[in-house]
């Protein structure tokens, strides 16, 4: 079977499975059991597949069609130019995180808090972005931490990253912080049964919801924010695109000030700021 043939297979089984965008999908999984960059797939699609990389090719799409995602099966998703292993402990990064990354990286900082930091991917993207900044990152959960601990140090980061298990500011040593991110499980209860499959079924449950109306980790974040920033320190935190006028007013009853409320690239409420006093 050439990897054409195998692919034309792959999307339509893809299709029938309800998978958005299969015939991507099928690509990047092609590459990756072919051994080879996936902006080269086409050179290479009137090949022979060799025996080991169809096998290969078989498992992937196999494990695609009980809606696993992409990332977790090939291992990685690159975020702000950068890789970062991708397990189901963790949160797939997404592209409207990055903008939180833009926003916090406006002003210069030395110290960085991450709460709930999953992957590490907000976490070591701010550190290698801004040289000699240092920074610690929370999480609640061991297996998640050990996938940002191969993060760490795949991207050389074991100095300046700090990693402590614990829930939000609990775990927190050291301080006070220039800055405190996160993007914190945010789904309202009644949400979960809508999600995709992918996102459903496949990453952790308690990085997606905290229960109720989604909203118990912002209360949490904003109450206890001020105690770990300096003095006009700055708190940002990834929204639900519902979410941004009740956070903002959880930002301002906690004290902060200049709250406002930046969109994604779609227009969509997706980040909260506010300024310690």
């Amino acid at each position: 079977m050439t990897g054409s043939e195998a692919l034309a297979q792959a999307v339509r089984d893809l299709r029938g499975a309800g998978v958005d965008d299969p015939a991507r999908d099928a690509r990047r999984l092609l590459a990756m059991a072919m051994g080879i960059d996936p902006g080269r797939l086409t050179l290479h699609l009137h090949d022979a597949l060799g025996p080991g990389e169809e096998a290969r090719f078989r498992e992937h799409i196999q494990a695609r069609l009980t809606r696993q995602p992409v990332a977790q099966i090939v291992g990685y998703r690159d975020f702000y130019g950068r890789r970062f292993i991708v397990t189901p402990a963790v949160l797939d990064p997404r592209p409207d995180t990055e903008i939180l990354i833009e926003a916090a990286l406006a002003e210069p900082f030395d110290t960085v808090l991450d709460l709930g930091t999953g992957s590490g991917c907000i976490l070591l993207t701010l550190l290698k972005e801004m040289p000699g900044a240092w920074g610690l990152g929370t999480d609640l959960s061991p297996k998640a931490l050990e996938v940002a601990k191969q993060n760490r140090t795949a991207l050389r980061l074991d100095g300046p990253a700090v990693l402590r298990e614990g829930s939000w500011f609990d775990a927190v040593e050291g301080g006070p912080f220039d800055l405190i991110v996160s993007n914190p499980p945010y789904i309202a209860e009644g949400d979960m049964a809508g999600l995709a499959p992918e996102v459903r079924d496949w990453e952790p449950t308690m990085a997606l919801t905290p229960g109720g109306d989604g909203l118990d980790a912002y209360r949490i974040i904003s109450a206890g924010a001020q105690a770990h920033l300096v003095p006009g320190g700055r708190l940002m935190v990834e929204i639900g695109p519902d979410q941004g006028d009740a956070v903002a007013a959880l930002f301002t009853a906690a004290g902060f000030e200049n709250t406002r409320i930046l969109p994604d690239l779609d227009g969509r409420d997706r980040v909260v700021v506010g300024n310690a006093p």
